[in-house]
């Protein structure tokens, strides 16, 4: 993947199982909030970037530079005050089908169990419920839980959580994932352990990804394009090309093209680019 001189970011080669995911059109998007004080706080402002079918793209910035907020508009889980989102070259007027979202927290009902946790999406869409049981028992497969369908949320760790989340979003085959720092309570060997998983079901599933992150290595090692957001309001101050070829592992984060790319992330954010680490 490339980009252009206007920073949108070019499709890949298509995939070879002739599936794909949504491609995502950002147009000088806005979003301001109005305070009970009366006074005005814009969060985003012109932010502006595609996101081309079955890519995986990371969006870094600081804390309260709209990350979240940009997730939720895309989601159709919040309106802009300005500008368009078009999903497959439709606007975005709110959630839908084939949109799946996983938060930072897992979000599990503590009574369900792994399985029946998974199956909340198929019934509010009103989907067939045979048919989601048999794509909720693949996806538990895929994501390593098949030995824990009938487990309850107390029962599994932190990562396994996330995995459980993780099934349910994916229920309804979306063809875009929205992920909004899944990892980030995570220890540091788990988080690592996750990211290796999510790419590894990306790359069976290969929707669009979207994947909210504090830590400029993860969202290296992860993706396509790594968007950098400025501090509030929220722009983007570049878009990064990872052209690392997968499958990848984390030995790649020490190769000097990627520790170059972190210094410069880092260095736009704002951080020393020694000693530095997430």
């Amino acid at each position: 993947m490339a980009t252009t001189n206007n920073g949108r970011v070019q499709a890949p080669p298509p995939t070879t199982d002739g599936t794909g995911g949504s491609r995502i059109e950002l147009r000088n998007v806005e979003k301001t909030y109005r305070l009970r004080s009366g006074d005005r706080l814009c969060a985003l402002r012109d932010v502006s970037f595609d996101v081309a079918p079955s890519s995986f793209v990371s969006v870094v910035g600081a804390s309260g530079c709209g990350k979240s907020t940009l997730l939720r508009i895309i989601g159709g889980l919040s309106e802009q005050t300005s500008g368009d989102v078009l999903l497959d070259g439709n606007p975005v007027t709110g959630p839908r089908r084939d949109v799946g979202v996983v938060f930072q927290a897992p979000e599990l009902l503590p009574w369900r169990t792994v399985l029946s946790n998974s199956l909340i999406g198929a019934e509010i869409l009103g989907l067939d419920m045979a048919d989601a049981k048999r794509r909720a028992l693949e996806l538990i497969n895929l994501v390593g839980l098949s030995s824990f369908e009938n487990a309850r949320p107390a029962e599994l760790s932190g990562g396994m959580q996330q995995r459980n989340a993780l099934v349910r979003a994916l229920l309804h085959d979306p063809k875009l994932l929205l992920m909004d720092e899944p990892f980030g309570a995570l220890d540091a060997l788990t988080r690592e352990t996750m990211g290796l998983e999510l790419l590894r079901i990306w790359g069976t599933l290969r929707c669009s990804v979207i994947f909210v992150t504090h830590s400029v290595t993860e969202a290296l090692f992860l993706s396509d394009t790594v968007v950098v957001m400025s501090s509030r309001p929220g722009r983007v101050s570049t878009i990064v090309t990872v052209d690392v070829p997968r499958p990848r592992d984390l030995s790649m984060l020490s190769e000097p093209e990627m520790v170059e790319k972190a210094m410069q992330i880092r260095e736009l954010l704002g951080a020393s680019p020694v000693g530095v680490g997430e």
